[in-house]
């Protein structure tokens, strides 16, 4: 340090004072690159996946009519005689939802609650559509939260088996 003070008492003011704005110029470039840029960037990216995931529901919304037309017309469930617990611990495992699955317990005489937790967003949503389509079982409540890391979430689904819907 006292070499530095030494060097600087050793140059012209002019040629100090052109140190000192260096000096500040390169503190304001370390602040911006260090700090400004990635948070922006950061910023930029969080807005574009708001704007895919925006996107996605809007799709899912339009689509939601003829999937339930569908279900309803009897070309989505499969007539299956494994029970709920059994297929959907056979079917969550082959989405790659095995070690999400937490807890599953009876709910009714057709329905499952299912607790997930740190599962993919989009590995679950995917799998709920092959449930309903493959094999006529609807989501009868959903709650759904963040798990912390992006596209992770904690689940708490009852589930009901398509032949629960009909008296």
């Amino acid at each position: 340090m006292n070499e530095l003070r030494q060097w600087l008492a050793g140059l012209s003011a002019r040629e100090r004072n052109l140190v000192y704005l260096g000096a500040a110029l390169l503190a304001v470039a370390v602040v911006y690159f260090a700090l400004v840029l990635p948070l922006t960037s950061a910023a930029a990216k969080r807005a574009a996946r708001i704007e895919q995931k925006t996107a996605d529901v809007a799709w899912m919304q339009q689509v939601a009519p003829q999937v339930m037309a569908a279900a309803a017309a009897g070309g989505g469930a499969a007539g299956s005689e494994e029970s709920l617990v059994v297929l959907v611990d056979r079917t969550g495992r082959q989405a790659g939802l095995g070690s999400a699955i937490r807890d599953q317990s009876p709910s009714g005489e057709h329905g499952l609650r299912l607790r997930l937790e740190a599962a993919s967003f989009d590995v679950l949503i995917t799998w709920l559509v092959v449930l309903q389509q493959q094999h006529g079982v609807s989501v009868d409540t959903a709650t759904i939260d963040a798990a912390g890391a992006p596209g992770l979430v904690n689940a708490s689904l009852t589930l009901v088996h398509g032949t629960a819907a009909s008296p």
